[in-house]
């Protein structure tokens, strides 16, 4: 029996949630210490497991586990990973310790304790990882829905002020596409008439259904996946919630835990309901074009530095999306890689927001300007995250963002050219945040900033290293994520347009 790399890679943090727990009151610092090794392990077995993966391989996943778990209904615990699952796993356990270490003053004791905050956060990061592996339709469900329960007290008990209706509102939300989802679940089931192994993703591929049927069953996940994404108009949650979670909370929400929805649209829906998938392309292509623009021009109307990069990131799963329905290879390997590195940008820009925010006591962009001239690392390092959000040239998003908008505009040429817009509207309101917080003359209140301590510099360090490393050579991630985005093609019955020869020899 091979090594199973996926259930230790998600054991790990789960038993040393169990652990962080059980230590005495009043041990935040061996808390926070023990919850910091523990979330290192994952990192260092993931990097291990990269190595071992084989992207010429022509099965659909590596380092498979298939186990009974409740055989009357067909349910396996199956795991597996193809390259999609494999970069997002990596991305989920490196910014799990990136967030525990920036979270090392976030949560002391006397509201909460920091020891519950610490095993929360490693729950949340074995959910993850469990949803990205499994192969199981059934068991992505439960882990779908147990990834809410550490993120609800998360933002309940260690947010901001609107800190319970912004986490109540999360969960409700989260509940009702969970609701859709399951009843979806029970339909496939029903349909596809059970037996063993019913709930295997590589058994339900190529069933047929009628297609009212298939609509239906894509409808029903889908509109979970969305409200995860969010896509637009389903996204009014993540505002709330983002901007009311602690920062290391707000990084793995919206950097990891949403991306379950995008994923769940090109791992489920796609290969699953092709028929239905291409039915409802158009529709699902003028939402996340509307979302990009939508989520840009509410990024530039904010006061709020934690709500602005909120929407800014409705802005790009806008192209995340756009990328995924497209069905073209070019524009699905850029929104796999879009996946990543918005998570790498968007996780320096809220956790050195976060920074700001803990020196300032304020959320309110107004209540900052000059901070260059007290503490140029911090604005340094922010102004490149910030240019890695407005996928400028040599930062990671720029390639991911390009390949999406090329891969589109081969199919949606309309599409593509309205969401080039997102860009500029990008463009806006990065600088214009920049220039508000961070340049002009220092206030009595932020000329008393301190810069960068060290540990706040070993936080943002890795986040700004793979940034610049994935803007000059992305070709490592996309050799993994092309071989997974083919598989999905051919299972969706798509090929890329042929090339235009209008024009030639003219």
């Amino acid at each position: 029996m091979s090594f199973p790399w996926l259930t230790v890679i998600a054991a790990v943090p789960l038993a040393g949630a169990v652990a962080v727990a059980l230590l005495p009151s009043g041990r935040s610092l061996l808390a926070k210490q023990v919850a910091l090794g523990v979330s290192l392990v994952p990192l260092v077995l993931t990097v291990v497991m990269s190595l071992k993966f084989d992207s010429g391989s022509a099965a659909a996943f590596q380092f498979t586990e298939n186990h009974d778990w409740i055989p009357q209904f067909g349910v396996s615990y199956a795991l597996g990973v193809d390259g999609i699952g494999l970069v997002l796993i990596a991305l989920t356990t490196v910014l799990t310790p990136v967030c525990l270490l920036a979270s090392w003053r976030d949560a002391e004791e006397g509201r909460r304790s920091a020891k519950a905050y610490f095993a929360l956060m490693l729950l949340l990061e074995a959910a993850m990882i469990g949803v990205f592996a499994a192969t199981d339709v059934f068991l992505f469900y439960v882990l779908f829905e147990a990834m809410l329960i550490p993120m609800y007290f998360i933002i309940g008990a260690y947010g901001g002020a609107q800190r319970s209706y912004a986490a109540v509102k999360f969960l409700l939300y989260s509940l009702f596409g969970g609701l859709l989802m399951l009843a979806a679940v029970i339909g496939l089931f029903v349909v596809s008439k059970g037996g063993d192994h019913a709930f295997l993703l590589q058994n339900l591929v190529g069933t047929h259904f009628s297609p009212s049927t298939e609509r239906l069953l894509f409808l029903g996940f889908f509109a979970a996946f969305a409200i995860k994404a969010p896509l637009w108009p389903l996204h009014t949650w993540l505002p709330d919630a983002a901007a009311e979670a602690p920062p290391g909370g707000a990084v793995l929400l919206v950097g990891v835990m949403d991306k379950v929805g995008t994923f769940g649209m090109i791992r489920l829906c796609l290969p699953l309901f092709p028929d239905a998938s291409k039915w409802a392309a158009p529709v699902v292509i003028t939402l996340a074009v509307i979302g990009i623009l939508y989520g840009a021009l509410l990024a530039i109307a904010q006061t709020d530095l934690k709500r602005l990069i909120a929407y800014t990131s409705i802005s790009h799963f806008g192209f995340i999306t756009l990328g995924i329905f497209a069905m073209t290879t070019q524009a699905q390997s850029g929104s796999t890689l879009y996946m990543v590195n918005h998570g790498f940008s968007t996780a320096a820009l809220f956790l050195i927001a976060g920074f700001l925010i803990s020196r300032r006591g304020s959320r309110a962009i107004d209540d900052f300007g000059g901070v260059q001239r007290v503490a140029p690392m911090l604005a340094g390092t922010f102004l490149v995250a910030g240019l890695s959000s407005l996928a400028l040239p040599g930062l990671s998003s720029f390639v991911s963002e390009f390949l999406v908008l090329v891969g589109t505009f081969t199919r949606y040429e309309v599409a593509a050219v309205v969401a080039t817009a997102g860009i500029i509207l990008a463009s806006l309101y990065i600088l214009l945040m920049y220039q508000r917080t961070m340049t002009g003359e220092p206030t009595e209140e932020t000329s008393k900033l301190t810069d960068l301590t060290p540990r706040e510099a070993w936080v943002v360090a890795p986040l700004l290293a793979v940034i610049i490393a994935l803007g000059f050579y992305p070709k490592p991630v996309l050799d993994v994520i092309n071989p997974a985005v083919a598989r999905t093609m051919h299972q969706v019955g798509q090929h890329d347009p042929a090339p235009s020869a209008e024009g030639v020899g003219k």
